[in-house]
């Protein structure tokens, strides 16, 4: 059996790019590996920005920093070319870094930098959803997981 492959956020693997230098390895790693060929991404660092970064929220359409820095352009770099290797890898699933702005998906912080979360979806998850790709989050891997053993 060809296991599906899933776009996954290289921070949930243990990789060290979030915006602070640290990662969000997940638990159930090892678990998702068996059932999936994980096609790890960092759309933030893809789309040119360092690790680490300064912290950045979305406000409407723009991303911009702490400071005041518009990254947005950035950010729509770095979704366009998780989009494309999403499609060249035929990914019709992935699993992304909740509240991010740029993979946070069902909320997201609301660009006062609060750490106040309001409904939203990041730049990458949005241009993914309107690809059809599901996207899943660390909070519901059970989800993702029973999706495949659905299949």
């Amino acid at each position: 059996m060809n296991k599906p492959n899933l776009l996954i956020s290289e921070c949930l693997c243990g990789v060290c790019c979030r915006y602070d230098g640290d990662h969000n390895q997940i638990d159930r790693l090892e678990e998702l590996k068996d059932l999936y060929n994980l096609i790890p991404i960092c759309p933030e660092v893809m789309g040119g920005l360092s690790t680490p970064r300064p912290p950045a929220e979305r406000v409407g359409n723009l991303v911009k920093t702490e400071n005041g820095i518009d990254v947005t352009e950035q950010f729509q770099r770095g979704a366009a070319l998780a989009l494309q290797i999403a499609i060249d890898r035929k990914c019709m699933r992935a699993l992304l870094k909740a509240k991010s702005p740029s993979c946070g998906y069902g909320e997201i912080y609301d660009g006062t930098f609060t750490r106040t979360l309001v409904n939203g979806i990041g730049v990458t998850s949005e241009l993914l959803l309107q690809h059809d790709i599901s996207i899943y989050t660390e909070k519901n891997v059970q989800d993702l997981i029973m999706q495949n053993s659905d299949d």
